[in-house]
């Protein structure tokens, strides 16, 4: 009896392009065929590209190589997916290239190259659709595509103009996420604080967070711009309507890089701003991006981003040197810095931000928290507290008590014993 085909789907880049991944792979299982995740197993190959940045395009052309290996037909999508003609050029054997976000053309081409008797029978899928995270998290996107226009980026011209989800499609989805066991949901988007603006029925970032408070989970919010009202946001976290954690991507400080990013700013003092954030709801973590050796940044532009995360006493913060990405408008920029430099920058500050977080977890030592548990093993539970956020953040390390029956997913109390720059290790108290 003939099995019916199976698919494999690579997914690389961000979390967004995580979630167009599920929901491809949702499609592909609701028609009848079988994922695999090892690509030698698979009759057709989807490759879910990253063209962000120039490291993440030679991933991603790393991967289409990969995939062609195996003879089969290989369909590319993704950001990268934007430039056809670059992709044919350096793969003149590719079956077929689509956009991001583009899960109906994702599917015509299957059906063109792996067809498939319909199925007069399925398991059913749950309402969610099928998620590459462990089970007990999950990222829920709110918007596709953004109406920045920075200088530094090309998502506009790979993911088109914002457009956010009407409410209740997100409430339902997100309802469906806890039926199926999620304890914790991150919002995504390219600019989260933007949701519903576009909206006829004029919903904001504000009222969907009232509604996904009554779930009664953790909710993180990811990609926050520093909009004004980001302050009763911040109310939200104080009272535990949403976790206290902010990221927000801020990419520099000084006005005039800021002003050739052609970033969001406002004239309110960022530390002001940070300080009564931090007035309102203490315990909160700030996360944020930063990218140096952006065209025509001094040493004393550099030395300023160094000095604000001194005094602003950023939890958590990525550091990236300018990438000259194809399309970007900021490579006309004059003078522009030498890879050595950008790559001397770079870990310049993190070492720097090493230390303030290190000092930040510090402080931690004593204190009883709430975790959520991601992982079990014999000796150890891996777990998170409020302000860490999978894979780009730290851990909580707890030494595993005999006969423990705690599972990925339960959330624990925890003493915390120690700290290093990234993680806490700590004791279990009692679970909740």
């Amino acid at each position: 009896m003939k099995t019916n085909p199976a698919v494999a789907v690579i997914s690389l880049g961000c979390p967004k392009a995580l979630v167009d991944s599920e929901k491809i792979m949702t499609r592909l299982i609701a028609d009848g065929y079988k994922i695999t995740s090892t690509p030698k197993k698979a009759d057709l190959i989807i490759v879910n590209t990253c063209g962000f940045i120039n490291d993440a395009m030679n991933e991603s052309f790393e991967a289409i190589a990969t995939a062609l290996e195996q003879n089969r037909p290989v369909i590319v999508t993704g950001c990268l997916g934007t430039k056809t003609e670059l992709i044919r050029e350096k793969f003149s054997t590719i079956s077929a290239i689509t956009g991001p976000h583009d899960d109906d053309g994702v599917m015509r081409w299957v059906h063109h190259f792996l067809p498939i008797k319909p199925i007069s029978f399925i398991e059913p899928l749950p309402l969610c659709g099928i998620k590459l995270t462990p089970s007990h998290y999950a990222y829920l996107k709110i918007a596709e595509g953004c109406d920045h226009a920075c200088t530094f980026c090309i998502i506009p011209q790979l993911r088109g103009k914002f457009v956010s989800r009407p409410m209740k499609a997100i409430i339902t989805e997100a309802e469906s996420l806890v039926q199926n066991g999620v304890k914790e949901i991150m919002l995504i988007a390219q600019d989260t604080g933007a949701y519903g603006h576009d909206l006829a029925d004029h919903s904001t970032l504000d009222m969907l967070l009232t509604e996904l408070s009554q779930l009664d989970i953790w909710i993180r919010l990811h990609y926050v711009y520093p909009y004004p009202f980001v302050d009763q946001l911040v109310e939200k976290m104080a009272d535990r309507s949403i976790l206290p954690y902010l990221d927000v991507p801020l990419q520099h400080v000084n006005p005039r890089i800021l002003k050739l990013m052609k970033r969001p700013a406002y004239q309110e003092n960022l530390l002001t701003r940070i300080a009564r954030w931090r007035s309102i709801c203490p315990d909160i973590t700030l996360r944020s991006t930063f990218i140096v050796g952006f065209p025509g940044e001094t040493d004393e532009e550099f030395e300023e981003l160094l000095h604000f995360l001194e005094i602003a006493e950023i939890d958590r913060a990525g550091c990236f040197p300018y990438s000259a990405v194809e399309g970007a408008a900021a490579n006309q920029l004059p003078d522009p810095i030498p890879e050595s430099i950008k790559r001397e920058r770079v870990e310049i500050l993190t070492a720097f931000q090493a230390q303030i977080s290190a000092e930040k977890l510090q402080r931690k030592v004593g204190q009883t928290m709430t975790v959520l548990v991601d992982a079990v093993n014999s000796s150890k539970i891996i777990a998170r507290s409020m302000g860490d956020a999978p894979e780009v953040d730290g851990q909580v390390i707890i030494k595993k008590p005999a006969q423990s029956e705690i599972q990925p997913g339960d959330l624990i109390t925890v003493k915390i014993d120690k700290s290093d720059t990234q993680d806490l290790y700590g004791h279990i108290n009692e679970p909740l």
